[in-house]
C-alpha cells in the first residue's frame, strides 16, 4: 500500500515538472502565471500547514500512526517472505565439493576402506633381468 502511494507521488511530481504543450490560457484562469518563487512559498506553506494538523486532529493521527505500524509490519513480513524464498532459490546445492566435506564429520563410506599403507605399491629392489639382458 505504501508502495502505491509513493509511486503516486512519484508520478505527481513527473507529470507536474512535464512541460504544459505550449502558453495556453485557460478559460477559468486568464492571465494567471504561477511562478516558481509562488509555487516553493505554497509548498512551504501547505508542509507548515501538515506539521500542525496533528495538534488539531490528535484523533486522526493517532489512527493513523496505528494504521502506519500495522503497515510497517506487514511490510517487514513481506520482504522476510521475499528475503527466504530469494535465499532457496539462490543458496548452493551441495556438490560434493572439497569445502563441504570439509564441513562434515569424517566418517568413512564402506567404498573408503583401504589405509595408505594397502596403497603404496610394494618396494621390488633393482631389477635383474634388466640388467643381465643388456650386459650380456
Amino acid at each position: 500500500m505504501f508502495f502505491l502511494l509513493r509511486m503516486a507521488l512519484f508520478f505527481g511530481v513527473i507529470l507536474v515538472l512535464l512541460p504544459s504543450g505550449g502558453s495556453k490560457q485557460t478559460a477559468a484562469t486568464p492571465g494567471a502565471q504561477v511562478g516558481a518563487l509562488d509555487a516553493v512559498s505554497a509548498a512551504s506553506a501547505t508542509v507548515a500547514d501538515m506539521r500542525q494538523f496533528c495538534t488539531r486532529q490528535p484523533q486522526a493521527c493517532a489512527v493513523g500512526s496505528q494504521a502506519a505500524a500495522v503497515l510497517g509490519e506487514r511490510a517487514q513480513a513481506g520482504a522476510r517472505m521475499i528475503y527466504e524464498f530469494i535465499s532457496e532459490r539462490a543458496a548452493p546445492r551441495e556438490t560434493g565439493s572439497i569445502a563441504a566435506k570439509a564441513t562434515k564429520p569424517a566418517v568413512k563410506s564402506s567404498q573408503d576402506t583401504l589405509t595408505a599403507a594397502d596403497i603404496a605399491p610394494p618396494w621390488r629392489g633393482p631389477r635383474r633381468d634388466a640388467h643381465n639382458k643388456h650386459g650380456a
